[in-house]
């Protein structure tokens, strides 16, 4: 048994969701200081990879990342190489993991009550302080759940990773890619245990997000 889509998928998770926290995280304190229509445009963009349909994204990276493109060129003359490698996999993951964390934790800085920061100022401390000590802290809870989802739709994800990064086993073969090889290949029993296999997986990381909701 091949235990590689295991380790790649969970490597792969990891990384996505911390890059998509960091992101999303400065991405929502970002849009607190914009006006209203602006904000609403930029909301717009940065949400809309949670509604594209993945293969729309794959494309979307394909082009940008593509060997042709400015950005690829640029990538090929320094020698890195972005399409059909792992690090596809990790932008795939965290390019449709980005908007639920950077939603998710959004709605916890919009709760925190403006009062409360208005004081802080009042009393000299500076925005890094401010959102260091008192957003983060009071955002807790939507930032535990925002890393969890975006932990389990990063783990998830197919059609992205398929088009800017392939079928690699052992490079690139995720769970979900190994799943739609396995079934190409009328390997019914081995599709089958990477199905079950995901499923325990996010059960195993959702329900401790459900038992934490329930204590706060």
């Amino acid at each position: 048994m091949d235990w590689s889509p295991l380790y790649i998928s969970l490597k792969t998770s990891f990384c996505a969701t911390l890059i998509a926290f960091v992101l999303g995280v400065a991405a929502a304190r970002m849009l607190l200081s914009l006006p209203p229509k602006t904000k609403g445009v930029i909301d717009g963009i940065l949400t809309l990879p949670l509604v594209l349909p993945p293969t729309v994204i794959g494309f979307l990276l394909l082009i940008f990342f593509g060997w042709n493109s400015p950005v690829g060129f640029a990538l090929r003359e320094i020698g890195v190489r972005i399409i059909f490698s792992w690090y596809a996999a990790v932008i795939a993951a965290t390019v449709v993991a980005f908007p639920l964390v950077y939603r998710t934790v959004r709605a916890s800085f919009e709760q925190i009550d403006p009062d409360i920061l208005d004081a802080a100022r009042t009393l000299g401390l500076s925005e890094r302080t401010i959102f260091f000590r008192i957003m983060l802290p009071c955002a807790k809870n939507g930032c535990i759940a925002g890393v969890i989802l975006g932990f389990t739709r990063a783990l998830g994800e197919f059609g992205a990773t398929l088009m800017i990064a392939g079928n690699i086993p052992g490079r690139t073969q995720t769970i979900p890619v190994a799943i739609w090889s396995a079934v190409q290949s009328d390997e019914m029993n081995v599709a089958m245990f990477w199905v079950l296999l995901v499923i325990v997986l996010s059960f195993i990381v959702i329900i401790p997000l459900n038992l934490y909701n329930e204590k706060h």
